[in-house]
């Protein structure tokens, strides 16, 4: 089956997305799957590889076929069809498994909504879960046997008719498929069809809540023809090798995850996983996958997708040791996103893993952007001058302007997110006023496409902000988006940024920027200074922030110190002085209170990022 012969079908003359309007996530799976049973393909080759390291420092891989995954899948869906009805909310609570994928896809097939979350194991999400239920009030939770047991103690305390239906999707038999029947077939089904003026392809597919370090968590709705069209849209604009091989241990309660997960076992890849924990406790399990060169001749490439902490916590502890042989040759994209993507981070990885004798491509590393409200990616460098890193003048930054400069001690670095996804279009706006402005001016990113989600769960107010936004003028010359609908569906997506040289660079969060005596401070910046200052500060541990003072904004700082570090009161003064000294001297503001934690303290997302808002909100009210 000649995968992307099949996805160029969706694309029309000039380029945009045409879907059938019939068209489901579900329904292309099983598309998918029945064409591989016509063709005679292998049914019981593997397409999911989970590494297990709990009994041998090299992994223990489990591995299930193309065949099996269909009906694990299908025998979620029959249970949760005994249980519920088309529509429910199903929440996955799990980590990382062949489980947690089985049970999102399984609600699917149900025509039921599913919500990803995280194992209630984890520490430190149990106010962001109950914010999340209580917003979206899901009736079932699927899980696993690993996470059973904290799953009910997570819903104990709650009256007995209050709790949700727990379902352990690797206790249900297998048998269970051949009762699976397609939603739309059934009398529910047929009654919501011939009463529904929506057509299946805008239907809602599941809900992402959002990780909690902008705001409360609100559930963004996405549909089939949204993540549909962002899918296209990747493949596209990554020019994916087929077929490939994916590496991944990203959260798969994280829009990135999730939609990998599913994207990459529907089609039938092979799709290799274990959990974010092993990765933290030993990054070289995730270097020895991506270099391991596949067994499968007919596989194109590799490919990962990873957060920016992640390179140069790879090159920290999972440098090779002495005389050891790597073959990075296979490796053909390695996709960085979810965070700001530092300097630091991209060199400490190549300068470990870029050698000669290693054969990486420098091109395969991929900076680029998006967020869960236009289904995942937004941008990605699309020429072969990537990674490109470049270095900002600060006083300009200040002044809202981007201006590209050698660099020196008093430069900004960031790194190019490349261009905007094809069928869909970008633009830079000024917030205030809703205009276009022209290349090398800092505003907000502005996109409209059929990406975007439908909108918030239950929030029309912060919906219509995001989503319903008119650009009132565009650039009488040079237009970026030429051809854009003129109606009320341009989301604005909170960012900023500047495009020089057809090359966007991302340079902070609106609500986020720090305005002090009338300049610009990007807090990522600041942080980034306090870092270097002192050997005080945890990497990617540092929030900065502004809090009204007497007559004028205050600049916040919050700190972790290292792993093992304790509190000493002269050594964090010393470092506090430091630190001042290197803000004062890098950004022409002085800190008004620098404030060190143990580390871990500082609120984070449920994805491991600093939640500045969040951190900010505790500070202020403490």
């Amino acid at each position: 089956m000649d995968l992307a012969k099949m996805f160029a079908k969706f694309f029309d003359e000039n380029g945009q997305i045409v879907l059938p309007p019939q068209l489901t996530l579900p329904g292309l799976a099983e598309l998918l799957y029945a064409q591989e049973q016509a063709a005679g393909a292998d049914l019981d080759r593997p397409i999911l590889r989970q590494w297990d390291y709990s009994e041998s420092r090299e992994g223990t891989p489990r591995e299930v076929s193309r065949r099996e995954f269909n009906t694990r899948v299908k025998a979620v869906a029959a249970r949760l069809q005994q249980v519920g009805g088309i529509g429910d909310r199903v929440a996955v609570l799990a980590g990382n498994s062949p489980e947690y994928i089985f049970g999102f896809l399984g609600a699917m097939y149900a025509g039921m909504i599913p919500l990803p979350l995280y194992d209630p194991n984890e520490p430190g999400h149990t106010a962001h879960l109950n914010a999340v239920f209580g917003d979206s009030n899901p009736k079932i939770v699927l899980t696993n046997n690993v996470s059973a047991a904290a799953v009910r103690k997570h819903f104990a305390d709650l009256p007995a008719k209050e709790r949700p239906r727990v379902i352990v999707v690797d206790t249900l038999p297998d048998t269970l498929a051949e009762s699976f029947v397609n939603p739309t077939e059934t009398p529910q089904g047929k009654a919501i069809a011939a009463n529904s003026t929506v057509a299946p392809i805008d239907m809602p597919a599941f809900l992402q809540y959002t990780s909690g370090s902008t705001r409360t968590p609100a559930g963004v709705q996405l549909t089939n023809r949204s993540i549909l069209t962002n899918v296209l849209q990747i493949f596209s604009s990554v020019q994916i090798k087929m077929p490939p091989r994916v590496v991944s241990w990203l959260p798969m309660h994280h829009d990135m995850g999730i939609i990998l997960a599913v994207f990459v076992t529907i089609l039938g890849f092979n799709f290799e996983i274990m959990t974010p924990r092993d990765f933290v406790q030993h990054p070289k399990r995730w270097i020895n996958q991506i270099k391991r060169q596949p067994v499968d001749d007919n596989l194109a490439g590799t490919y990962a997708v990873v957060p920016n902490f992640a390179l140069e916590l790879s090159a920290r502890y999972g440098a090779p040791e002495e005389g050891e042989e790597l073959d990075f040759s296979n490796i053909d994209g390695i996709i960085i996103g979810s965070e700001p993507v530092t300097e630091s981070a991209v060199n400490s990885f190549w300068e470990t893993f870029g050698k000669p004798e290693y054969k990486m491509r420098r091109e395969v590393l991929r900076p680029s952007y998006g967020l869960a409200e236009a289904s995942l990616i937004v941008a990605t460098p699309q020429t072969p001058n990537r990674p490109l890193i470049a270095h900002f003048d600060r006083d300009a930054l200040a002044e809202g302007k981007g201006v590209i400069v050698d660099k020196s001690e008093t430069t900004v670095a960031f790194a190019s997110n490349g261009q905007g996804v094809p069928a869909q279009y970008l633009t830079l706006v000024d917030p205030e006023t809703h205009t276009e402005v022209e290349d090398g001016v800092i505003a907000e990113i502005w996109l409209h496409g059929r990406n975007m989600a439908s909108g918030y769960l239950g929030r029309r107010v912060e919906s219509d902000a995001t989503f319903r936004n008119t650009l009132a003028e565009r650039l009488p010359e040079g237009s970026r988006v030429d051809g854009a609908p003129d109606d009320d569906k341009w989301m604005a997506t909170g960012d900023l940024a500047t495009i020089i040289d057809g090359e966007l660079y991302i340079t902070g969060r609106l609500k986020d920027l720090i305005v002090i005596a009338g300049r610009n401070h990007y807090p990522q910046d600041i942080e980034a200074t306090v870092q270097e200052a002192s050997e005080r500060v945890r990497p990617d541990s540092v929030a900065a922030f502004s809090v009204e003072g007497d007559n004028t904004e205050s600049l916040v700082i919050l700190v972790e110190r290292p792993d093992g570090v304790t509190a000493d009161d002269a050594a964090d003064a010393e470092a506090t002085e430091v630190i001042r000294g290197a803000v004062t001297k890098n950004h022409g503001v002085t800190p008004d209170q620098v404030v060190f934690f143990g580390a871990g303290e500082i609120n984070r997302t449920s994805s491991g990022k600093i939640a500045r808002r969040v951190a900010k909100k505790h500070f202020v009210e403490a």
